[in-house]
């Protein structure tokens, strides 16, 4: 079986063509470069890691609950429609929903491997171009190992939200070479991160969910620093009339993302009120908080870069979010990278038992 019969309605058109503009930039300076750049781009080296080799792809998930997440964490519980479900409507839709939202991840990771690759190609900086190389590295990995859980362990696949096409396709239309760092870098990759977060903290420890997204994030700590370290200088350096023109971009962006996680395209599959549905989900105090967490990560590197103006600082307000402004983003990165080193250690050290045990059972046979 293809991907295509695992889609809940198969895309038509089913590849996506993207008119990209943009001047391909060559340098011719090799020596110099920027030291916290070249840095990033050595961890990027160092951690790059094999998919099918660090995760454990031989662990059984839970057909109707793939990544193992409670019931009241699935954005309708509690409401009218949810009571009035039956046991195997509860079960397609806590299903339906994980996958729904594994397959906008599973987009977006394609979204940035194609941004890193233009990044590659339209940066003027040298050190810059290592790092995006990696980073191309880093989210084809992601792609590869979102597709395999959504085709192995979850056997379905729903097609890219509108909300995101339309981020993608106004970061990749845009000829200015700063605009693939600012629309996926910082945006699209900060708030993946704050849901990645989300998700990862509240599966099972140990669970293939858990290591597949903790490992994702461990890389894409650096990815946003990268979009951080690139554009502050730029930025500072920027006339009045082009940062405004990046603050609106930033506005409009952020409310896309907002209702990004809806899932409309579930209620729909399932034969459910969307319109009852989308409006338990705009007044749901556990999804508003969910909505606020995912900007996390975004609102204070925004305002780190320096696109702080009034508009922008509005539009935070009036998703209450502006308190996030003063958030340590270094600490946030730091523990995000610590948990996918933690559940290394875990799991060499259940192998050095298992490895024992083994020895021991050995010694007492022969």
């Amino acid at each position: 079986m293809t991907t295509k019969d695992k889609y809940t309605h198969v895309p038509e058109p089913y590849s996506w063509e993207v008119p990209c503009a943009g001047d391909s930039r060559f340098t011719w300076e090799y020596d110099e470069g920027r030291a916290r750049l070249l840095s990033l781009y050595q961890k990027g080296k160092d951690k790059q890691w094999d998919a099918q080799s660090r995760i454990d792809w031989t662990q059984q998930v839970d057909p109707l609950n793939p990544v193992g997440l409670p019931d009241e964490f699935h954005p309708l519980f509690g409401s009218p429609t949810w009571e009035a479900a039956d046991k195997s409507l509860r079960d397609q839709m806590r299903l339906h929903f994980q996958a729904w939202q594994f397959s906008q991840f599973l987009h977006g990771e394609q979204g940035a491997m194609v941004c890193a690759a233009k990044i590659v190609e339209v940066v003027p900086d040298l050190d810059a171009k290592f790092y995006a190389a990696t980073q191309t590295m880093d989210e084809a990995r992601h792609v590869e190992a979102f597709s395999r859980f959504l085709q192995e362990k979850v056997g379905l696949v729903y097609p890219i939200n509108k909300h995101l096409t339309a981020l993608l396709d106004d970061t990749l239309r845009d000829s200015r070479w700063d605009m693939p760092y600012l629309g996926m870098q910082v945006l699209i990759e900060g708030l993946a991160l704050a849901a990645f977060g989300v998700l990862r903290d509240m599966t099972p420890q140990g669970s293939l969910s858990k290591q597949l997204l903790a490992y994702v994030m461990q890389d894409e700590a650096r990815h946003v620093a990268f979009g951080r370290i690139s554009l502050k200088d730029y930025y500072s350096a920027l006339t009045e009339a082009e940062r405004n023109e990046r603050e609106e971009f930033v506005v409009d962006a952020c409310y896309l993302m907002r209702d990004r996680f809806r899932g409309e395209e579930v209620f729909e599959t399932l034969g459910l009120d969307v319109e009852a549905c989308a409006s338990w989900l705009d007044t749901s105090p556990l999804m508003i908080q969910f909505r606020s967490h995912l900007f996390s990560r975004i609102v204070p590197i925004v305002k780190d870069i320096g696109l702080w103006g009034d508009k922008v600082q509005k539009a935070f307000s009036d998703m209450g979010v502006l308190d996030m402004a003063g958030s340590d983003i270094e600490t946030l990165m730091k523990a995000d990278e610590d948990q996918a080193e933690a559940l290394d250690k875990a799991h060499a050290e259940m192998a050095e038992r298992a490895a024992e045990v083994d020895q021991v059972i050995a010694a007492g046979a022969g």
